[in-house]
């Protein structure tokens, strides 16, 4: 299996507040390229694109992490073609806590690694040789072009989603509220626990015009 690192641009999952400490993985590196590379291919996979919170310089002509490079935000998202379709899994679920501690990013990948391992171990009984496990981790995809959002079409779409207890009127006045209604209305519509995708991919477009970048104002 091939990979190649790729910016990570927005963050359009829920942020993961408090983050477990990065050493609970102490394997090396190349010990968690292996396991991932060996539960792609056992999905037919043969590339795996690792997107990481890095600026475009910060990647070689290989595709691989340039030495200088300064990694920011610590999630991470691995995304890959399989024999049910593309498949994107994302963590920020780890941060070093002490200074021994390996790399958050490279321990978001171990962990997405590790969890494809357990979901390959459903089908030990033979329950779900259709793949269903792997449903709901279906790379979202945008549609057609649309219209960007105003400030005010933003702040109504996740007001209207009946998702958060904020009005218009507070997300336009701080993007710091606008930040919090976002979380609380992803966290119930993402479509990792069975929302729809086209609903939380309007949701973060709304996002992004009321916050910006949420790496940023995290």
């Amino acid at each position: 299996m091939r990979y190649e690192i790729r910016p990570l641009g927005s963050w359009d999952r829920p942020v993961t507040e408090p983050r477990a400490g990065s050493g609970r993985f102490r394997a090396p590196w190349s010990t968690t390229l292996d396991l991932l590379a060996h539960e792609i291919e056992l999905l037919d996979g043969t590339l795996a694109v690792l997107q990481i919170d890095v600026e475009e310089g910060d990647i070689r002509r290989d595709g691989m992490l340039a030495a200088r490079a300064k990694v920011g935000f610590p999630g991470v998202k691995v995304s890959f073609d399989s024999r049910h379709g593309p498949l994107t899994y994302a963590s920020d679920a780890y941060e070093p806590r002490y200074y021994s501690d390996p790399p958050a990013w490279q321990a978001n990948v171990r962990a997405i690694a590790l969890a494809l391992q357990a979901l390959r171990a459903v089908d030990r009984y033979g329950v779900t040789r259709s793949g269903e496990q792997y449903r709901g981790w279906t790379a979202i995809t945008a549609t057609a072009a649309e219209t960007p959002m105003t400030r005010g079409e933003a702040a109504t779409f996740i007001v209207g989603s009946g998702l958060t207890s904020y009005t218009a009127a507070q997300l336009l006045s701080s993007p710091q509220l606008a930040a919090n209604a976002y979380r609380q209305a992803a966290k119930a519509c993402h479509p990792d626990v069975g929302g729809d995708p086209d609903v939380f991919r309007r949701l973060t477009a709304a996002r992004d015009v009321l916050v910006g970048n949420p790496i940023t104002t995290a």
